[in-house]
């Protein structure tokens, strides 16, 4: 496909002051910046929109992607079945419009029917596409994605969220999803000539979630912590090592009585489009927020210092099963009873899992 990691390796932010954190004043202008950002855009949205008319967009993509690499999908779906284009899947979310060359790879792949957070990775033949908000709405497939379609079901504005350094990032907005089967998110982007580019992604929601939904309790299954280890290095992969994060466990967090956020990542082996220094960001949450709030990282790995960089050598933490988590970076954020008050699969910014903190807390 030739979509490849190019962010340096995981070691913390460039700049960044020698405590390794960003200070919170600092924090605060970044977010001022990015409000400000996200308006202009929308405002820009917005003149398009009305120099427009309000037909679907003729270049959308169909059908979802197919594991085998470069199987051509199908391209029929809307009732007139014209004007769809062709979609390539290279792997199992990734899916490229023929016509346009826009690419979405999806990050979010245990959807379940309910809310749910839909985030994804947007790519033109030019790289990565950083516009702050784009256009996205679902629609549901009830014959399959041979048939025709229901909807919009909902329309979003999808929000950039840029990962540190600045080579990678994803969109995301929150969806209902009203049943199971096979849904597409229909994504358009604004060009500076007042055209819009547009493609779908093809993606199949189940009952229930294999991990652990808003709403649910997690499992109570042990993590270790520093007083089952001789050095914190047999914890964490990662060269940032925040004793903070690696003194308490899922089952004491659970009957607490306080809110936690608990981060499952291996910071030494971030290899995908949509994975990111989330324990450095943990990190920085449990600067702002460590004084209402309980936060716990659990590696991929229970051996970190045996790997010394080689995979094969790797052993997963039972906790991934207990937990249903399958894919490399996954931040649960608890309320003070212990269910689930936000998921997050794959990376997540501060100024992300800080909307939903400050939710929970009672402060958003």
């Amino acid at each position: 496909m030739g979509i490849t990691n190019n962010a340096p390796a995981q070691s913390g932010h460039a700049g960044r002051p020698r405590s390794g954190r960003w200070p919170a004043a600092v924090r605060s202008i970044s977010r001022r910046r990015r409000l400000i950002a996200v308006s202009a855009a929308l405002a820009m949205v917005a003149v398009v929109a009305c120099g427009s008319s309000d037909a679907d967009p003729a270049t959308t993509a169909s059908s979802a992607p197919d594991a085998n690499s470069g199987t051509t999908l199908g391209t029929s779906g809307e009732s007139s079945g014209a004007g769809r284009p062709t979609l390539v899947g290279t792997d199992d979310f990734t899916q490229r419009n023929e016509e346009n060359g826009l690419i979405t790879i999806q990050a979010t792949t245990d959807l379940g029917v309910g809310t749910g957070r839909f985030a994804f990775v947007l790519s033109e033949p030019g790289g990565l596409v950083k516009f702050p908000v784009v256009k996205a709405r679902t629609f549901f497939y009830p014959g399959g994605y041979e048939g025709d379609r229901e909807g919009p079901i909902e329309e979003q504005f999808a929000v950039f969220r840029e990962f540190p350094f600045g080579t990678r990032g994803v969109y995301s907005a929150d969806y209902a999803f009203d049943r199971p089967g096979a849904w597409g998110v229909e994504v358009s982007l604004p060009r500076p000539d007042g055209s819009i580019l547009t493609t779908e992604h093809r993606f199949e929601v189940k009952d229930v979630t294999t991990a652990p939904d808003v709403g649910d309790r997690p499992p109570d299954a042990r993590n270790r912590t520093l007083a089952d280890v001789d050095s914190i290095k047999e914890l964490t992969t990662g060269s940032l090592r925040d004793p903070d994060l690696y003194d308490l466990s899922i089952p004491d967090a659970l009957v607490s009585g306080r809110p936690f956020t608990v981060v499952f990542a291996s910071p030494a082996f971030c290899t995908t489009a949509v994975c990111g220094p989330q324990v450095d960001v943990l990190s920085e949450l449990n600067d702002t927020y460590g004084d209402r709030m309980d936060f716990i990282h659990i590696d991929l790995f229970i051996n970190p210092q045996e790997i010394k960089g080689d995979l094969d050598l790797a052993v997963h933490t039972p906790l991934l099963m207990e937990w249903g988590l399958f894919t490399d970076e996954w931040t649960f954020v608890m309320d003070a009873s212990g269910t689930v008050a936000g998921r997050f699969e794959g990376f997540s910014p501060f100024s992300e899992l800080e909307e939903t903190i400050l939710r929970t807390l009672g402060e958003g």
